[in-house]
């Protein structure tokens, strides 16, 4: 019997030798946490689904029926061409390589990338699914720019557009802002979006605006939505899809992911509110269209303050989103004359430009490891000023060059008889009965 023991013993030690030795390599495995995972990837599925089928609900709702197709088709094709350029190099140059301008191409293609292996920005999911999620983030930001020029940009046009706006405007600023580039090394504050989403979105969408001109009929002529209960569900499935929008940035399952979606709930509430009351006050009646767009102002405007600042500030946030973004979907788009067909400028380029600004204000040192203006620290409203200002200029000029040279290889604009006739059967041979 002590024989055996004592082979058993000897037996016994290379095992527990080589548990010793394996612990070090379970614990780099543990680090990927399944709550964090299991939260993230359901974070995945509400960003994905804010643009299939959410916006595409909500710009169809508010187009003519002749271009309802038409204008889901430009949200449909921004999903399945940025998901693809993503894969192909956009995720490696956001977010791979720490350089101040640009990333690199080392997970061209995924390269490299293991079922374990984890991005520094994200360290406790797999790498594959951080790339997942970000590549929600690339597709609704080039798919808000068609609300822009809804009922007359030609659909090769806005194809030609968007690949190249994602090469040339989204992947700099994603890097510049998350991906470790100079306006992350600066202290800019941009927790889902404000920047490199809405405010890049709507600045692209001003421009094209302009540059190819107001619709026919603008102005003089009944341009009504066709079915706003459309957009209504379509602001439903963005209000529930932002949860994971500003929730999800917190990048894991915790308290900060919370709180990120209570002040993003109450933005949402406050807005619809505030632009309710506005329309009530001076026009009699809260029109529905009114209200919804209040809901995604405050939305798009708590977007970068969501990680940063406490719930009830998203109250604020909001009110001042409804007011601002009233304003400027209504006396300044006038003023300025530009044909904004979905008023993306003034609701996404605008709230994303003063949620920015809002969030170097309210931030909470105890919320988002960084104070703001009220704590004591007027140094990080600066700061973010000169985010918006990067940001303004880059997405501006950059879309105004792309602009131009996707018209030297095709027109930007469908005919006036395609226009008249609508998108639908003009660009893709079918239409509603």
């Amino acid at each position: 019997m002590a024989g055996y023991l004592r082979r058993a013993a000897v037996m016994a030690a290379p095992i527990g030798l080589v548990s010793i030795m394996a612990a070090p390599a379970r614990a780099a495995a543990s680090e990927i946490n399944t709550a964090d995972t299991a939260w993230m990837i359901v974070a995945t599925a509400l960003v994905l689904m804010m643009t299939i089928p959410g916006l595409a609900l909500f710009y169809s709702g508010m187009v003519r029926k002749k271009n309802v197709l038409a204008t889901m088709a430009q949200s449909l094709a921004a999903v399945t061409i940025i998901s693809i350029l993503w894969v192909a190099f956009g995720y490696s140059l956001c977010f791979v390589g720490d350089g101040p301008w640009i990333g690199t191409l080392d997970r061209w293609f995924l390269a490299g990338m293991t079922m374990d292996s984890v991005n520094p920005a994200a360290k406790t999911i797999p790498e594959a699914l951080f790339m997942l999620y970000q590549m929600t983030f690339a597709i609704i930001t080039v798919a808000l720019v068609a609300g822009s020029v809804a009922d007359r940009m030609r659909f090769s046009a806005y194809l030609l557009f968007s690949v190249a706006w994602f090469i040339f405007v989204y992947i700099p600023l994603a890097h510049w802002v998350w991906g470790g580039g100079f306006l992350s090394s600066m202290g800019v504050l941009d927790f889902a979006g404000g920047l490199v989403v809405h405010l890049s979105a709507g600045t692209a969408g001003l421009i094209a605006a302009k540059v190819m001109g107001r619709r026919h009929g603008y102005g003089t002529e009944n341009l009504s939505p066709f079915d706003l209960s459309l957009a209504v569900m379509g602001t439903g499935l963005l209000w529930v899809g932002w949860f994971g929008f500003n929730g999800g940035s917190a990048g894991a399952a915790n308290s900060r992911a919370v709180m990120a979606i209570i002040a993003t709930h109450l933005a949402a509430c406050s807005g619809a509110l505030t632009w309710g009351a506005i329309e009530w006050s001076t026009r009699r009646k809260p029109s529905v269209l009114g209200m919804i767009s209040g809901a995604v102002a405050g939305l798009g405007t708590i977007t970068p303050a969501s990680g940063f600042v406490a719930p009830w500030h998203g109250i604020v946030i909001g009110i001042i989103a409804g007011s601002v973004c009233y304003w400027a979907c209504t006396w300044l788009k006038h003023r300025f004359d530009y044909d904004d067909s979905l008023d993306v400028f003034g609701v996404h380029g605008i709230g994303g430009l003063t949620g920015t600004l809002l969030a170097g204000v309210f931030a909470t040192s105890t919320i988002g490891g960084t104070a703001g203006l009220l704590e004591g620290h007027p140094q990080q409203l600066l700061i973010q000023f000169y985010g918006v200002a990067v940001t303004f200029v880059w997405s501006a000029g950059v879309s105004f060059i792309l602009l131009k040279l996707v018209g030297l290889f095709v027109p930007l604009r469908v005919s006036r008889e395609h226009e008249l006739e609508g998108l639908d059967i003009s660009q893709h041979g079918e239409a509603l009965q």
